[in-house]
């Protein structure tokens, strides 16, 4: 018989309660007294009272300068600040948008356009960037900035200037809560997560609600989570791992979330052992940089039991003996599907597996890209999902309705990505059949990449693609092929130069090869499949190898 991911329980029974205010409520009133948020470097430990109770004056002062509905953008890094803007936003009916602190210009530009924000949480270093595109973030009425007082008050000055309305960010808050917050549905949307395009720019994942908390939940289940637990977090909150398979899964436990300002692969250790951590994750190449760190006598004395890694790497069992770890699980998933493939809890998997079928929340099926016919078992096809519940993948993405209907043709939801199953029910991810990269634990457009290149004057033609990382999980690297103007020639170092004021840091290729032309297909598209077949050849320039 074949095996299916059948331990998914809802923490909370009743699918109308599926809301980010309704759990946060309830968390309150069960666990008041208890600290839920942990951020160590700011020495803040609120409780979940605590954290309810500020939640609601941002959600008060939201509501003074924005209605129900409205989008409210985050942009900073990790702090208590951020996840009670997060919860605030929640709470007064709005839409979260997370936006990825390295984005600068036409990347930062085109998320704003698109989500129309009518507030905006921002670190006060940020302020610049909104300065730099005024046309694509006109929506925005206010914005609210984080920081020291001084850097605060410059930056406000900086936004004044430019015709903003802008206040430091404890201004948010009204001094009391109103008793008349709004309560919204499950499917009501509560946050817009941008994710990488293929032929076009990044698409804005709506999620409503009862996605958001399913979502959470099943992260509750895959790593058996409970309010005896603490979890620690050292990813990025504008990513969903750090948000709803982390922050938002100890919500629901009512465990204590630990959060650190970033990840840092040579104080791992110290920070599960002095948070008393039984519970982390690992997205990307994070385990890889672990794992080389030199091994310590005591690199056991923790009380971690559970890592969520995606994906887990070979050295996996080796992993797990020397840090002590009872178990590591690992899922298949989009921001646009919840989770539909899982691992059950301590069950040992065949190598490479991602996991079962989560198959009495979704149906899954294996079909080939062009026809959507079903492929045999045993065979890549791509992936599509449908939910078997109300509300658990997305609504859409915001804002580009044909690419919505795109996604969703034949009433199953493309993710674009190249799987195979085993007679015995487990799931391989094999390939991206989409033009997309992900390096680092981050999504990135190879279009996103290859027109900012394009403006430069002496390019032609460019393609970007992806090739193996040389790090173990590190998924991908970024190389841009590109080809001179009639006339003019062009090298990697001004390509990199380039790219360094245009592209976030994480986008920029490392590897630069210049050709004559580009392969092509007889009616005009460049064949990517051949320049990732040839990967880095002899004439490839590596940006990590470039004389200091």
């Amino acid at each position: 018989m074949t095996a299916v991911y059948d331990e998914m329980v809802p923490t909370f029974t009743d699918r109308g309660e599926w809301t980010l205010p309704r759990v946060l409520r309830a968390r309150a009133e069960t666990h008041g007294d208890r600290i839920y948020l942990d951020c160590p470097e700011e020495g803040v430990a609120l409780t979940y009272a605590e954290v309810h109770d500020r939640a609601a004056r941002i959600a008060t002062g939201l509501l003074d300068v924005a209605e129900v509905g409205d989008r409210v953008l985050i942009m900073a890094g990790n702090s208590a600040a951020y996840v009670l803007s997060w919860f605030g936003a929640a709470m007064a009916g709005m839409v979260e948008v997370p936006i990825n602190t390295s984005y600068l210009g036409d990347f930062l530009a085109h998320q704003v356009r698109v989500a129309g924000p009518t507030v905006a949480v921002i670190d006060a270093g940020f302020a610049a960037r909104f300065v730099a595109i005024p046309e694509a973030a006109s929506s925005i009425r206010r914005f609210a900035v984080l920081g020291d007082p001084e850097e605060a008050a410059t930056a406000c000055e900086t936004l004044r200037a430019a015709g903003w309305d802008a206040e430091p960010w404890a201004a948010l808050a009204a001094d009391e809560a109103r008793t008349d917050l709004p309560d919204p549905a499950a499917s009501d949307p509560v946050g817009i997560l941008f994710t990488s395009g293929t032929t076009g720019p990044s698409k804005g994942v709506v999620m409503a609600n009862a996605h958001m908390y399913f979502f959470a939940d099943e992260c509750v289940s895959l790593t058996r989570l409970t309010d005896e637990d603490t979890y620690l977090v050292m990813g990025p909150l504008f990513h969903g791992n750090a948000q709803f398979l982390a922050a938002y899964p100890a919500l629901i436990a009512g465990a204590r979330f630990v959060l650190h300002t970033r990840f840092s692969a040579t104080r791992w250790t110290d920070r599960i052992r002095d948070a008393r951590a039984t519970v982390t994750n690992f997205v990307g190449v994070m385990m890889d940089f672990v794992w080389k760190q030199p091994a310590r006598e005591d690199d056991a004395d923790n009380d971690l039991r559970c890592i969520f890694a995606a994906p887990t790497a070979s050295y996996v069992d080796a992993f797990r003996d020397r840090f002590g770890v009872e178990a590591f699980v690992e899922v298949f998933g989009l921001t646009e599907t919840s989770m539909p493939i899982m691992t059950p809890y301590g069950v040992d998997r065949p190598a490479g597996a991602a996991g079962l079928a989560n198959a009495e929340w979704f149906d899954i099926r294996l079909v080939d890209p062009e026809t959507d016919e079903e492929v045999p078992v045993g065979e890549v096809g791509e992936l599509v999902v449908r939910p078997r519940a109300p509300w658990i993948t997305t609504l859409g993405y915001y804002a580009m309705p044909e690419k919505t209907v795109e996604a969703f043709r034949n009433l199953w939801f493309h993710t674009g990505d190249g799987l195979r199953r085993d007679d015995d029910g487990w799931f391989y991810f094999v390939d991206r059949l989409k033009d997309a990269l992900r390096r680092r634990g981050e999504n990135i457009s190879s279009y996103e990449v290859e027109s900012p290149l394009l403006a430069h004057p002496d390019i032609a033609e460019c393609a970007v693609i992806a090739v193996p990382a040389d790090h173990e999980a590190g998924e991908d690297e970024v190389m841009a092929v590109v080809v001179a103007s009639p006339g003019a020639t062009i090298d990697a170092d001004t390509v990199w130069a380039w790219a360094a004021d245009r592209v976030p840091d994480f986008a920029i290729p490392r590897y630069v090869r210049v050709v004559d032309a580009l392969p092509m297909t007889p009616s005009g598209k460049i064949r990517k499949r051949e320049l990732r077949t040839d990967g880095v050849t002899p004439d490839t320039a590596d940006r990590t190898r470039q004389p200091a």
